[in-house]
């Protein structure tokens, strides 16, 4: 008997060129390898369209509007959740007798509304912990108003986690929270990615690399916090992304080893990544694994990462750790006298093999298709 499952995504999971979506779609490739149908369901916005490749995994893709209206800031509703709310999404998967898997808290919504049976969720991240973080690090008044008020309204929703029959968390520190606020039918899944090693030389790099979604306000101000630390060293730092930000390319501008390089394809991170001698990982908030980090370990040469980044990932030993300007350029110092060698990359593949994901797809399948 074939094994059908539903997918809804928060947003369309190809390119697989940030965190949450690289999750989603390394994990629709991996079930597919398994011999399930999948139907994905998932949301148009931002001017994007719709994808061929995803036709290549799915028996289905169907594609919903996103309602990014300013009217929906002013419901109950977290303005995530609410601005997802899909009639037509509602109409297909009401009367469904089959699973769905929900990705992301702010996709729940008809789990919340018709009590659907045999549905699943994969959280991203703690939430409101998420959103307090962002507001944390947020200049504008206005977007750190928004992000508390966000917060604080997916605190008082993240009680509907209850109705599905099971979490699949994507970090042992969200493993925890989980457990502890939504009982035993919580599991542990590790973040689905690519596990191609890149192509490498082993040449010493002559870069320090960044890279970041330049949207997101923990990036903006890890990025203006590594600009600081490099600015006046020796060093040159690249910070790569597929998104401009205005401030940060005007202090680049100020100083002539630092630099900003687009990558609109995965390809040109992986050219990065194969060039450069350090990677540095930084954040100010501690949001389960950050998908970047297990991007680098397979593509990468020796990684700089803060606690926050790293702490609680299972990972810790295949990181430099440090927390201070003064730490860092120390590390960077100590890492420039290294040769990255085969030796590394036997170390690094050692660690990762609990991150299989074709191991996690199967424990999925055995927990939403036990008979």
């Amino acid at each position: 008997m074939s094994k059908i499952l539903h997918i809804v995504s928060f947003d369309i999971p190809y390119p697989p060129n940030y965190g949450g979506i690289i999750d989603v779609f390394y994990k629709i490739k991996e079930l597919y390898k398994l011999g399930v149908k999948i139907y994905l369901h998932t949301y148009i916005f931002d001017h994007k369209t719709k994808q061929v490749e995803l036709e290549k995994y799915c028996e289905k893709v169907t594609y919903y509007k996103r309602n990014n209206t300013l009217i929906s800031i002013f419901s109950t509703l977290p303005f995530r959740l609410k601005s997802r709310v899909n009639k037509t999404l509602n109409s297909n998967l009401k009367n469904l007798d089959c699973p769905i898997l929900f990705e992301g808290l702010h996709t729940i919504y008809p789990l919340y509304k018709f009590n659907l049976e045999k549905c699943y969720v994969r959280t991203h991240n703690i939430e409101h912990s998420y959103f307090y973080g962002l507001a944390k690090s947020e200049k504008n008044i206005l977007k750190k108003i928004f992000f508390y008020l966000e917060g604080f309204k997916l605190k008082k929703f993240e009680r509907n986690l209850k109705k599905a029959k099971a979490i699949f968390t994507i970090s042992p520190f969200e493993q925890k929270y989980f457990s502890e606020n939504f009982g035993v039918n919580v599991h542990y899944l590790p973040a689905f990615h690519e596990t191609k090693i890149n192509s490498n030389d082993y040449n010493k790099g002559d870069f320090i690399l960044y890279h970041g979604d330049l949207r997101v306000a923990d990036n903006i101000k890890s990025c203006l916090f590594l600009i600081d630390v490099y600015k006046d060293s020796s060093y040159n730092l690249v910070i790569a992304t597929s998104i401009k930000e205005n401030h940060i390319e005007a202090e680049v501008n100020k100083y002539k080893n630092i630099s900003i390089k687009q990558i609109p394809k995965q390809q040109d991170l992986n050219e990065l990544f194969s060039k450069a001698h350090i990677n540095t990982l930084f954040s100010f908030q501690k949001t389960g694994i950050k998908l970047k980090l297990l991007n680098t370990l397979y593509k990468g040469k020796f990684i700089i990462a803060n606690s926050p980044l790293i702490e609680d990932t299972g990972l810790e030993s295949t990181c430099e750790i440090a927390n201070s300007k003064e730490e860092i350029l120390k590390k960077t110092e100590t890492l420039f006298q290294k040769e990255f060698t085969e030796k590394d990359i036997e170390k690094r593949l050692k660690k990762l093999k609990p991150f299989s994901p074709e191991t996690a797809a199967k424990k999925m399948m055995e927990i939403i298709f036990k008979q």
